[in-house]
């Protein structure tokens, strides 16, 4: 897939960057990805770059060395665009990316590690357990459940180790519920990671570097009208309130950002991430996991985000896209 748009103002169109956003790919949330690529296009090329849709397919490394951009921003979600193999090759090109490098892309990508780097810097994120498709056969089911159970108890949350957009993901309240949710999880991914619930004030914290370093954008706050923010939640206009900046302390949400940015930074996101956090009773923050390319869809936390800064959309994007020339 090849689509191209244009400002309609050559004298702006003159000054700007050629810009390739990469979206649509192969995973699940491939109808997300072209929602937020179209947003992004047409955000930048209201300011007069020449933005370029491409899809991630065998015709792309060919027409990148035709198109010859200034810079490529995938909004590949799923395995495609943020396992860190796309990003790998597309350093090879020598053309500017916005987001991570492959290799920290790649260790995001997997939520147990993320988790692994994020405690070992002695941020809060609940306590969990991976298990390979592999391993829950070969030493049977119901022995490592009980196990699973014994130490975490319940509730817990069962979601793949790898993935966005909350596909695969279950709230598990009662012991019985969790074999379903095993199935659910791999699914999706060879590998479920089951961690303690925690309850709390749900946020998402964008953060951004133009250049001067990481800042965190006013927090989002998460609320699904059926408790749960599922799939059909974040896409799905009306399913979830959504409060920008959230209702929290003004001490709270300087913590909830100084999180942010130290997980951006840890796990060298660069450019664009968003932080996905908890806040509970007694304030702790914790850490679930982390996006490094981020939904921009008109329900996205992304697009929120800035707006709640009080600033354009298109003007962040622009921003965004310089820094990481």
């Amino acid at each position: 897939m090849t689509e191209t748009a244009e400002s309609s103002r050559p004298t702006e169109r003159a000054e700007g960057l050629n810009i390739v956003i990469l979206a649509g790919g192969i995973s699940h949330e491939r109808d997300v990805s072209l929602r937020s690529g179209r947003r992004a296009a047409d955000a930048l090329a209201g300011l007069g770059h020449r933005v370029t849709i491409l899809d991630a397919d065998a015709a792309l490394l060919p027409t990148l060395a035709s198109l010859k951009p200034d810079v490529i921003w995938p909004v590949l979600h799923g395995a495609i665009g943020e396992d860190g193999a796309l990003l790998s090759l597309l350093g090879t090109t020598g053309i500017p990316t916005v987001g991570p490098l492959g290799p920290a892309a790649a260790l995001a990508w997997s939520k147990p590690t993320a988790k692994e780097l994020v405690a070992r810097a002695g941020m809060a994120t609940p306590r969990s357990v991976s298990l390979s498709r592999e391993t829950f056969r070969d030493l049977g089911a119901n022995n490592v459940l009980s196990s699973v159970i014994h130490s975490l108890g319940t509730p817990l949350v069962v979601k793949p180790a790898n993935g966005g957009s909350a596909q695969g993901v279950s709230i598990v309240t009662q012991a019985e519920d969790l074999p379903r949710a095993m199935v659910d999880a791999y699914t999706y991914s060879d590998v479920a990671l089951i961690e303690q619930q925690i309850t709390g004030t749900e946020l998402g914290v964008t953060v951004i570097n133009t250049g001067e370093g990481p800042v965190a954008l006013p927090a989002v706050e998460i609320v699904p009208r059926d408790g749960v923010y599922s799939f059909e939640a974040r896409y799905n206009a009306g399913e979830t309130l959504f409060y920008a900046p959230a209702r929290v302390e003004s001490s709270l949400a300087d913590h909830a950002a100084e999180v942010a940015v130290a997980i951006h930074d840890l796990l060298g996101l660069r450019q664009l991430s968003r932080v996905d956090l908890i806040v509970d009773a007694e304030g702790t923050v914790w850490f679930l996991e982390v996006n490094t390319l981020p939904g921009l869809t008109e329900t996205s936390l992304v697009p929120q985000a800035i707006v709640a800064a009080g600033e354009n959309l298109g003007q962040v994007y622009d921003s965004i896209v310089r820094a990481a020339q």
